[in-house]
């Protein structure tokens, strides 16, 4: 494999049997001490899991929606959930392998993922929802576009599918980036 080769992303769908692999990426990007190892770590406001392969399989499943998975060098590096919802495409479940946050490839992702949106769907904005007290992580959107909306929706406490909380001031914000 050439060099060129082994920076290059490849995007494809999800499918079932990517479902255990794309459940370790996603609690390793957020929860616990291997994801402190990147910079979009939640270790310090939840504990337990970010989903499971239930909450994949879902995503997978949703009609009008993918979970791309994107690989390069033929590994599985990130993945990005992009769902059709009217006049809007909502982006969800991106995580990215810790050890490989910060140089670019986010970047890189969120940008073809709001392509796709704009292409298969037409869709003239993409929203997602961000937890609150993610200040670092906001402002990462709000550089590539994104506007913080102040609409804020409930964390679901008591719901331990979504984690364990350690803080009780936690909510959802939604952003929104027009396309």
């Amino acid at each position: 494999m050439s060099t060129a080769e082994s920076h290059t992303l490849s995007f494809r769908s999800a499918v079932e049997s990517d479902v255990p692999e794309l459940v370790a990426l996603v609690e390793s990007a957020y929860r616990g001490e291997a994801s402190r190892g990147g910079w979009t770590t939640e270790a310090d406001y939840l504990e337990g899991q970010r989903t499971d392969e239930d909450g994949v399989r879902r995503v997978i499943e949703t009609p009008d929606g993918t979970l791309l998975v994107v690989e390069r060098g033929g590994e599985l590096v990130a993945c990005c959930q992009l769902e059709h919802r009217g006049d809007h495409v909502y982006f969800g479940m991106f995580a990215v392998r810790p050890g490989l946050q910060g140089g670019g490839l986010g970047k890189e992702i969120l940008a073809e993922a709001e392509r796709r949106a704009r292409e298969q769907w037409d869709a003239k904005e993409m929203r997602m929802t961000v937890v609150n007290v993610r200040e670092e992580l906001i402002a990462y959107y709000v550089r590539r576009g994104y506007r913080r909306t102040g609409e804020m929706s409930p964390f679901p406490y008591g719901d331990e599918r979504f984690g364990v909380p350690l803080r009780t001031d936690l909510a959802f914000e939604l952003l929104v980036k027009s396309l």
